[in-house]
């Protein structure tokens, strides 16, 4: 089964063509105006499989995408009105370009639809967590799902610590292939230092700048998305060209970002009751060995080792020293296993 993998961005939709053996047909980042070109310049795939971001406490697995779906789904736009609104836009360029073609929905909530009330509960009254569904629900599932998944091929034992470093960035604890925990919360906002988001941050804090400064909460909602994180701190977003800095701002933003990651690699750790490999994967986990070999250099008692020479040379998906790998984000193929599941067993 050929599938089509769609993944949509700020402005444009991430296209990959996979083939039966998830060999790469074809891919590329089109607009949304030219979705319909692209698809019929390239033969038409068997499925489509949708990244979805948000699932709410309906979606819990992989669904085959009909009207009533699209509907439930843009229901949920109040969940993650940042990101849901572009997944639902893709999804009705894609359709209208491919109208007959069976389509799945895969959602990053998934993953972690199932980690223990203890992990997942926010101790608020309960008329707020039944009548507006306020939970933990976490995020990045589908990373999370295969950097687990590929990292027991590699040799990995069952208890892992997944670590998804990119512009958006979260840990997971993965316990015999399920989610136990992880740092992202309600919103993709919490957890760990990002590139423009602050991670977890005393909520008295927002409400104290509410309140006594008058910021609205609009302003809050744009400075703590858009402007924190590491370019908040150091003034740029981008690791690498924080990375090759040698000064005040950048040592500070490189020390908080390292501080928060060890912390929550050692809660994900405790959520599991020991560690088996610590798995590192997103654009910082794969390409800044710096970044990798500073998380664990405080980590001796997890068990875990950097070993020096293989953390920096070596290519594609490996271990790189004590309990600690490197794998390739590749949602493509997590998103391209569950579109057949469904479509195979439905």
């Amino acid at each position: 089964m050929d599938v089509l993998i769609v993944n949509a961005g700020s402005s444009s939709l991430k296209l990959r063509l996979l083939g039966a053996n998830d060999e790469l047909l074809a891919g590329s980042d089109v607009s949304l105006a030219a979705v319909g070109d692209w698809l019929g310049n390239r033969p038409a795939p068997d499925a489509v499989g949708h990244r979805i971001v948000h699932g709410g406490v309906e979606f819990l697995a992989p669904v085959r995408i009909d009207d009533d779906v699209v509907a439930r789904l843009t229901a949920l736009t109040d969940l993650a009105p940042l990101h849901q609104p572009k997944s639902l836009h893709a999804l009705d360029a894609v359709t209208r370009a491919l109208p007959d073609t069976p389509a799945v929905a895969c959602f990053d909530t998934a993953f972690h639809a199932r980690i223990p009330a203890a992990a997942s509960t926010y101790a608020i009254p309960p008329q707020w967590r039944q009548r507006w569904h306020l939970k933990k629900y976490g995020f990045h599932g589908l990373s999370h799902a295969y950097a687990s998944r590929r990292a027991r091929e590699l040799g990995a034992g069952p208890r892992l610590v997944t670590c998804h470093l990119g512009a958006g960035a979260s840990l997971c604890a993965v316990a015999d292939g399920h989610s136990l925990d992880t740092t992202m919360g309600f919103t993709p906002l919490d957890g760990l230092v990002m590139a423009t988001r602050s991670g977890q941050i005393d909520p008295g804090l927002v409400l104290w700048l509410e309140e006594h400064v008058g910021t609205p909460p609009s302003e809050l909602a744009a400075t703590l998305e858009h402007r924190s994180g590491l370019l908040g701190l150091a003034g740029t977003a981008d690791m690498r060209e924080l990375l090759a800095r040698d000064d005040e701002e950048a040592r500070l933003a490189f020390d908080v970002y390292i501080h928060r990651l060890r912390s929550g690699i050692s809660a994900m750790t405790a959520s599991l009751g020991g560690l088996d490999g610590l798995v590192f994967t997103g654009g910082v986990g794969e390409n800044a060995p710096r970044v990798r070999a500073e998380a664990c250099a405080a980590l001796g008692y997890l068990g875990v080792g950097i070993d020096a020479p293989r953390n920096e040379s070596g290519a594609g998906d490996r271990e790189i020293g004590e309990r600690a790998y490197v794998v390739a984000a590749r949602e493509d193929l997590e998103i391209a296993r569950q579109t057949r599941a469904v479509l195979t067993t439905s």
